[in-house]
């Protein structure tokens, strides 16, 4: 579908920062809305220009709170289908709920599909995100989706930070093909870790794959939640005799205990993107130096133009 109206940006409450970093790239001005809640904590919102015909792009990861970050990009989505937008594109830096893409227990929800159905219901035409937890999730939808990567963020840090002696780990086998990526294109050696997951938000690794004795490694992950997984694998590569230990991710979800566990391993630096507003904890790690902080605002800037002048995103990618 060639689409004629403008691009205009809108966002909600979960990450206004990202938003106009965005609009800087594209040269154009944030959207004027109101983003409100009625006393009994309903969401109220209201578009404040004329977005009849227009192409409309609504920043808006579902990060913690989740549920009402979700409602809010739900609502907003509503809004511009009834305002005639021409086009509606939801642009999820992080797609929550990504963890449920599949029935792995009795009697358990596949909740990304729920939540996929329900964007689309709502009146997104199109999706764009960063780093699904499961590239299948692509496939839950019944609309297009532009699924971008970080990878060329994050690679372009390191090769302007050369770590010596470098490995990559990761974290899982789940990851290795992640992990595999990097490692080609920071050309060095692989590792992995044999994790077993005995419940949610525990995780225990069990061995190392790989030789790791005197190198610096760098665990490659897509997010991190309360930090259990980086943190038994930051201490079974020190158990192994590795030198330094660094993480990077995509997505700091960073919930419950996460700040003081990863402030209490064996990790020496962590790089992260702001696809999530860092918490107020995280940021203290930032100013200490502990964490650093990507940001992917010309990487969906990119995307977000690509999908107005109908041309490829693979450009965008490594």
């Amino acid at each position: 579908m060639s689409v004629t109206g403008n691009i205009k940006v809108f966002s909600g409450n979960a990450h206004p920062e990202l938003a106009e970093e965005i609009c800087h790239h594209l040269t154009c001005d944030l959207g004027r809305s109101s983003t409100g809640r009625f006393s009994d904590g309903e969401f109220n919102f209201q578009i404040e220009e004329n977005a009849r015909g227009a192409d409309v792009f609504i920043i808006q990861p579902t990060c913690p709170p989740t549920d009402r970050n979700l409602m809010e990009l739900l609502v907003m989505l509503d809004a511009f289908r009834r305002a005639s937008a021409e086009r509606v594109t939801a642009v999820i830096p992080y797609f929550g709920y990504a963890r449920s893409d599949k029935k792995d227990r009795p009697r358990v929800p596949i909740a990304a599909k729920l939540i996929a159905n329900l964007i689309a219901t709502a009146g997104a035409q199109r999706v764009l995100t960063i780093d699904l937890h499961a590239s299948q999730i692509q496939g839950f939808f019944d609309i297009p989706v532009d699924h971008l990567f970080a990878a060329p963020v994050i690679v372009n840090y390191f090769q302007e930070n050369p770590i010596e002696n470098l490995i990559v780990v990761a974290p899982d086998t789940g990851g290795a093909e992640r992990a595999r990526a990097y490692a080609k294109r920071l050309n060095t050696g692989l590792a992995l870790c044999d994790k077993r997951r005995e419940k949610a938000n525990v995780a225990e690794v069990m061995n190392v794959v790989g030789e790791v004795e005197g190198k610096n490694c760098l665990i490659i992950d897509d997010l991190c939640d309360t930090g259990g997984t980086i943190c038994k694998v930051a201490d079974a590569l020190h158990a192994n005799g590795a030198k330094c230990i660094y993480a990077c991710f995509t997505h700091g979800v960073l919930s419950g205990r996460a700040i003081e566990n990863l402030s209490n391993s064996h990790l020496e630096k962590i790089v992260v993107t702001n696809t999530i507003p860092l918490c107020e904890k995280g940021e203290r790690l930032k100013e200490e130096g502990r964490i650093v902080v990507l940001s992917v605002a010309k990487l969906l800037s990119s995307g977000i133009k690509s999908i107005h002048d109908e041309t490829s995103v693979s450009s965008l990618f490594i």
